[in-house]
């Protein structure tokens, strides 16, 4: 390289020693930040974990109050409301304690926002909890709710998983936790089932001890064996087996009611049991946290001492390389000085430096080369003298030096003789390059500027068919293909002017008529007037190509999905062009054996023939050749479907091998209407699912109105009326009667708003304008609706899919995207109605990850539209639908 040669070899073994000493400074910076990274996600998840055993704390106390809760509604008393009011006091303490720890919380997450959401959800069930007014099992199923979002909180915080080892203990103290909730669901279950023991219930206990059980299987499979020989012990104690056996008379039909366990009875084990398994959760949360400290101080002790391992080598190699470079440069400068002396014929330069290394060596070297120089000039100055006195048998004394001035002067011995033999060499060179010419597969050529050829090989006779006499008795731009001869000429010209030609193609004509594809490579010699040339037949490997390309835009087409008929025509097209023939056809067999004409490229008349090779593919099933036609089968779904057939556009028949050319084309047409089929199918079947699900909520919405609806009113209306019979009331029957008859109120509100629910009253009365003001009205968030419909009603699907996609869409923008402000736009327009909504909040909704979005995807699509979703993060979310309108909806 220019620039190494101008350097100086000090400076080059500097540069030698510094590139390997940067790219070690390199991978030690890059380690340096791998292993940082490494150590900061290490310390996440040990901040993830500590923040997870709060909520852990928090989940304990919350089930406390729950089965204090349920026993102060089931059996009220001074002892149960102190007790749940301790427990209320104990989750407000963790609560607490979880919301500081979450305050310096940095992660994706938002821990504080979802520990608000459920603190604010605990102090709306408590203010339920002490109006009385939920029962037993209600109240329980509300603190399920609180409880199952805290569990899937701190699963959440703990799926970090840096390593094997804390992965296996968060998945084993995870597995632990829900474990304990589904003891803790059954133990209040059962609780309301023992203390009303003569009230009908079902009896479902199975699903909780079923998932206890898998539950307990996964922490099996994933704790330590301390802890798995704990579980053991604790299922087998006492509590541990009257739980057992309580499940086995619950689950037995034919247990008598007397056989079960009493309400106290029944809280004392299962809350034994529990606490027990609390405390093997509290040793598995400990293991987690004693995984996570010590992963990431193994971490920073290897960062540590990978650092100091590559500061201290890299110390140690610059040292070393200055020792070598002062050691190096010296010597190597006398040395430089030796040769510079040498080379200009001073043979006096004595070099001192007598080292035992290679530039020693090279030192004493100079020394004998300065002897063995002055020898050699003494004896060429003798063959010059030879020479000037015409001497021309002398001979310099070869064998008085070696190696190379031996042979220089061999060289100078044999000079004169090689004269001599100069010409006997290059007629046996010409001999060998005939030899090469005429065994050559290529085509290889001397051509003169004249536009004749002076000398061809075989391999032209053998390629285009002429003789070597006629090659070289006509002008060779006769053998060029009439379309090519102009670029041809053009490349003559470019040839004369002295320009060398590489990968030049062109068609010459064969003597039977037919053409072939050469490749050119060409050098002029202007001097001479001669073109020397070389050409290779690339005919097959262009017609290769050819198909290749056809093929690739047939399955470009059918990957898109275009209809079927537009495959078709391009398929014969293709055909055509590829087997160059005169026609082709893509037929279909009807039920009663004739074949349809589906796409065609025009030729020559050749029905019968095609008729003919048709009727043969049919019958056979198999590939088939009538005459100059040739045709492939179809087969779709294991059945004959149809055929390609191909005709030859003379009376000569089409080559050997376009059955097996035909095949690639047939595959591809069953691949195209096997993809229709498929693509049919699906949307009909989405929208059966669609008219199904409306047609459902439909009629339940008529059951719902005419049913119970109306017995409720009834009923209200009895009551009323027996409250007006009563002349004197008593005071507490008055009461009575108040309180049902406000309950029947509130039944019959609640009742009506569901069933309006299930399909929006106002969509069916007004349609879709006002009930997409009627939206905008109920909003959280402020919505500016901007709305050109057509004046009359939208088909019922159009209209259901919009409303729902609207009502999604301001839910989301409420509850997940934190909007302050909402836009909708719906505009009618050249057969497709456009719906957009715009809100300006935090973005990065994405359908592919599960969300609700997916089922507005389905309902949209599934009438034939397209929803499309443009939400990045933190510039707000756009829904953009499109629908197709019938031409008299405009």
């Amino acid at each position: 390289m220019p620039f190494l040669a101008r350097l100086r070899v000090g400076r080059k073994l500097m540069l030698l020693v510094l590139l390997p000493v940067t790219g070690m400074m390199a991978f030690t910076a890059f380690g340096a930040v791998s292993q940082w990274h490494d150590a900061q996600t290490l310390r996440d998840f040990r901040t993830a974990t500590e923040l997870s055993f709060r909520t852990t704390a928090l989940t304990d106390a919350l089930a406390r109050e729950r089965i204090a809760a349920v026993k102060a509604r089931l059996r009220p008393g001074p002892a149960t409301l102190e007790e749940r009011a301790g427990a209320q006091h104990a989750t407000d303490g963790a609560l607490r304690a979880a919301v500081l720890d979450a305050a310096d919380w940095t992660g994706p997450l938002d821990v504080p926002g979802r520990l608000d959401a459920r603190s604010r959800q605990l102090r709306a069930l408590r203010l339920q909890t002490g109006t009385g007014s939920l029962t037993a099992p209600r109240l329980a199923d509300q603190y399920d709710t609180i409880e199952h979002d805290l569990l899937e909180l701190a699963a959440t915080l703990e799926s970090g998983r840096p390593t094997r080892t804390s992965g296996q203990a968060a998945d084993a103290h995870i597995a632990l936790l829900n474990a304990i909730e589904a003891a803790e669901r059954e133990r209040t279950e059962l609780a309301v089932l023992f203390a009303a023991p003569d009230t009908p219930h079902p009896i479902a206990t199975d699903r909780w001890s079923a998932l206890e059980k898998a539950l307990l299987d996964d922490f099996d499979q994933t704790a330590p064996a301390g802890l798995k020989g704990r579980l053991y012990v604790v299922l087998l104690q006492h509590p541990g087996l009257v739980v057992r056996k309580t499940r086995e008379t619950l689950a037995d039909p034919h247990a008598q009611r007397n056989a079960w366990p009493t309400y106290d009875s029944w809280l004392t084990a299962s809350t034994r049991r529990i606490e027990a398994l609390r405390v093997i959760q509290h040793q598995a949360a400990a293991e987690l946290g004693r995984d996570a400290t010590r992963d990431l101080d193994a971490a920073r002790a290897r960062e540590t001492r990978d650092l100091s391992v590559s500061l201290a080598v890299l110390a140690a190699v610059t040292v070393l390389a200055l020792t070598l470079r002062l050691s190096i440069t010296r010597p190597l400068s006398e040395v430089s000085a030796g040769a510079r002396a040498l080379s200009e014929g001073d043979l006096s330069y004595d070099i001192r430096y007598a080292g035992r290394d290679e530039l020693g060596a090279v030192a004493d070297m100079f020394r004998e080369l300065r002897v063995t120089t002055g020898r050699l000039a003494a004896e060429i100055n003798a063959m010059s003298a030879a020479i000037d006195d015409n001497r021309l048998g002398h001979r310099a004394d070869v064998a008085a030096f070696e190696g190379t001035w031996a042979r220089l002067l061999g060289g100078m011995n044999g000079t004169m003789a090689s004269f001599a033999a100069a010409h006997g060499r290059r007629d046996k060179a010409e001999q060998e390059l005939a030899s090469i010419f005429r065994l050559s597969l290529d085509l290889l050529c001397i051509a003169g500027l004249d536009g004749y050829f002076k000398r061809v090989n075989p391999a032209f006779e053998r390629t285009l068919g002429h003789s070597a006499e006629a090659l070289l008795g006509r002008p060779w731009l006769e053998f060029v293909h009439p379309e090519d001869r102009a670029h041809t000429r053009a490349a003559l010209e470019r040839l004369a002017s002295g320009v060398e030609l590489g990968e030049f193609e062109n068609r010459f004509l064969r003597d039977d008529g037919t053409e072939r594809w050469l490749q050119w490579s060409a050098r002029p010699v202007t001097g001479e007037g001669l073109i020397y040339a070389a050409a290779r037949d690339v005919t097959e490997s262009r017609r290769a190509a050819r198909e290749q390309t056809a093929l690739r835009r047939v399955a470009t087409l059918v990957a898109r999905g275009v209809p079927p008929h537009e495959v078709f025509s391009e398929v014969a097209d293709q055909v055509g062009k590829v087997l160059s023939s005169g026609s082709a056809a893509v037929l279909r067999y009807g039920a009663d054996g004739t074949a349809t004409v589906l796409g065609s490229a025009h030729g020559p008349d050749a029905a019968a023939d095609t008729a003919a090779t048709a009727a043969a593919v049919a019958r056979t099933e198999r590939p088939a050749r009538v005459g100059r036609s040739v045709g492939a089968p179809i087969v779709v779904d294991d059945r004959l479907w149809g055929a390609v057939v191909a005709t030859a556009a003379g009376p000569e028949p089409l080559p050997l091998g376009t059955e097996s050319r035909l095949a690639d084309f047939t595959e591809l047409v069953a691949t195209a209407l096997a993809n229709a089929d498929s693509r049919d199918q699906l949307t009909a079947s989405r929208a059966r699912v669609v008219a199904a699900g409306d047609a459902s909520r439909r009629r339940i919405e008529r059951d719902l109105h005419d049913g119970v609806q109306q017995r409720i009113v009834s009923l209200q209306l009895d009551l009323r009326t027996a409250q007006s019979m009563l002349d004197e009331q008593p005071e507490e029957l008055a009461e009575q009667l108040d309180h049902i008859a406000k309950g029947l109120d509130d039944a019959f509100t609640d009742l009506l708003q569901v069933a309006r629910g299930i399909h929006p009253a106002i969509l069916s009365k007004g349609g879709l304008g006002p009930a997409l003001r009627a939206l905008a009205r109920r909003s959280a968030v402020p919505v500016e609706l901007d709305l050109r419909l057509p004046p009359g009603r939208l088909p019922e699907q159009t209209e259901v899919a919009v409303y729902y996609v609207t009502s999604e869409s301001f839910t989301n923008a409420a509850k997940h995207a934190r909007a302050s402000f909402l836009q909708v736009t719906a505009r009618a327009e050249d057969d497709v109605l456009e719906v957009t909504i715009a809100d300006d909040g935090v973005g990065g909704a994405d359908p592919g990850h599960g969300s609700g979005l997916i089922g507005l995807v389905d309902r949209v699509e599934a009438i034939g539209g397209k929803l499309r979703v443009d939400s990045p993060p933190g510039e707000g979310t756009t829904l953009t639908v499109r629908l197709p309108l019938p031409r008299a909806e405009l």
